[in-house]
């Protein structure tokens, strides 16, 4: 059990199954992004705290794998039982530390929990199987066996949903597992710690660590006891962890970047088209790896839906996310939004046409706050046509032919999402199959749920999460044959 509630320190790792201070008590502050203030000082952990959290997973690793699938599933469900009972709580305090508005945060929330609730249940399916044998005498198996010790590192725009979706398959599976969240927003995931330890979490079985990236990823890297890392983040640092886990063939989990298309067909009403294209885009400020970030429309229905787009974005509302009716809030660090300044910047050098937004709200004084921004005229020159935008900007493109855009939408590195919105099935169809995004989003801006799979193609990552795949990814498996007496 913990040595003091971490919420009331505000600042604690959590290993071992106690929360204490990291090595030479060193601290970072977390910002409020909405006024720039430090809320609190957290914890600030070193490559030794991350050893001996990887130590004492391994110290947990025997008793939690020996445990019935049933028994494990009984700390997760009660662990999305409490997230619920403490959402409103929980949301406060993510809203506060990243900026989302308060609705979002509760929903993130609210969809975490499901997804500690759906592996609770998944956990009890690691089928096995019994494979007809070839020559009598012989019987032949596989079973299921938990991958070891994981290292989990994940960024700061979605702080408990992309955790909870390596907890939860880590912990069902029977693995232990040390938990890096990003510096900037480190305090909810301790909340959730809380409701996990509550809900009867052993000792070592997870551990929270905030620290040096660097540090932590090579820590994570060069010891053995760690035998799985899965990561969230950008394709350059994906890169670097699989070169990294060469030496020892570690295996690895990889959530990348995105440049996800957005394509509108005629056959569609264009002003509900635009509804669901802006609910897309700048939720979360557009600060979410599978959200749209390129939009084509159709010709037929370009002026309608560019129109309506510009209405909505107008009317969406600014402001710190604590408050009332908030759509909108601010970009979760000021180097975000000086790098969408730059974007902004950019395409207008190439040629772009600001419609609506294109710089800094002036309201406030203080804050990370950038108007809802919608482009036309883009050149394929324009950074934000190549690079990951993350950031609340909407250029706008159009097309006239299928094939066509379907040869525009693949002309990425990337492959994690894309979205199609039209009401013919065969569109519809052809779409799906001749898209290279491994999420795919008919007239569905937000299509993540935890029974279904999450990952992308090409430089967008590797493996699954969430669904059985999800699973499957914290799981060994070992065939036995067996040679029976005659």
């Amino acid at each position: 059990m913990a040595t003091a509630t971490a919420t009331k320190a505000g600042k604690l790792l959590y290993i071992d199954g106690k929360w204490c201070e990291g090595e030479g008590g060193k601290t970072i502050g977390v910002i409020n992004p909405a006024t720039e203030e430090v809320i609190c000082e957290m914890a600030f952990g070193s490559r030794k705290d991350t050893r001996r959290a990887l130590e004492a997973a391994a110290k947990a690793m025997p008793a939690w794998m020996k445990l019935t699938p049933y028994d494990r599933a009984k700390v997760l469900k009660k662990t999305a039982d409490l997230m619920r009972e403490r959402a409103d709580a929980i949301a406060r305090t993510l809203t506060t530390e990243q900026g989302k508005p308060l609705a979002e945060s509760k929903a993130e929330i609210l969809h975490s929990a499901d997804t500690f609730e759906w592996f609770a249940e998944e956990g009890k399916r690691a089928y096995g199987q019994v494979i007809p044998n070839s020559q009598p005498g012989k019987r032949h198996v596989t079973l299921k066996h938990p991958i070891g010790v994981v290292g989990a590192i994940s960024p700061w725009n979605f702080p408990i949903t992309l955790q909870s979706r390596k907890i939860c398959p880590a912990l069902a599976a029977g693995c232990t597992i040390v938990c890096k969240p990003a510096s900037q927003t480190p305090l909810s995931l301790v909340q959730v710690f809380e409701c996990m330890i509550e809900a009867g979490l052993p000792p070592g079985v997870a551990n929270l660590v905030t620290g040096p990236a660097q540090e932590i990823a090579d820590e994570f890297l060069e010891n053995p006891v760690c035998r799985k890392i899965s990561f969230t983040g950008s394709t350059e640092v994906g890169k670097q962890l699989m070169r990294g886990a060469a030496d020892g063939l570690k295996r690895l989990s990889l959530e990348l970047g995105g440049h996800a298309p957005f394509i509108v067909f005629p056959d569609a009403d264009p002003e509900v088209g635009a509804k669901i294209a802006v609910t897309g885009k700048f939720r979360n400020n557009g600060q979410v790896c599978i959200a749209p970030s390129r939009f084509y429309v159709h010709k037929d229905v370009q002026k309608k839906f560019t129109e309506a787009t510009v209405e909505f974005a107008k009317n969406l509302k600014l402001g710190n996310g604590l408050d009332a009716g908030v759509e909108i809030g601010p970009m979760f660090e000021k180097r975000a939004m000086e790098n969408t300044i730059g974007l902004v910047e950019d395409a207008k050098k190439t040629g772009a046409k600001i419609l609506t937004g294109g710089k800094r709200y002036e309201k406030f004084e203080k804050g990370y706050f950038f108007e809802p921004t919608v482009l036309s005229n883009l050149n394929m020159d324009a950074k934000i046509m190549t690079d990951e935008p993350f950031a609340p900007v909407m250029p706008l493109l159009d097309f006239s032919k299928l094939d066509d855009v379907i040869a525009a939408a693949n002309n990425t590195r990337y492959g994690l999402a894309a979205y199609v919105f039209t009401n013919d099935l065969t569109v519809a169809w052809k779409m799906a199959e001749g898209l290279e995004a491994g999420i795919i989003g008919v007239n569905d801006p937000v299509p993540a749920t935890p029974q279904c799979p999450f990952g992308g193609m090409k430089e967008s990552g590797l493996g699954r999460e969430l669904a059985h795949e999800g699973l499957e990814a914290y799981l060994e498996t070992k065939y036995v044959s067996f040679k029976l007496r005659d």
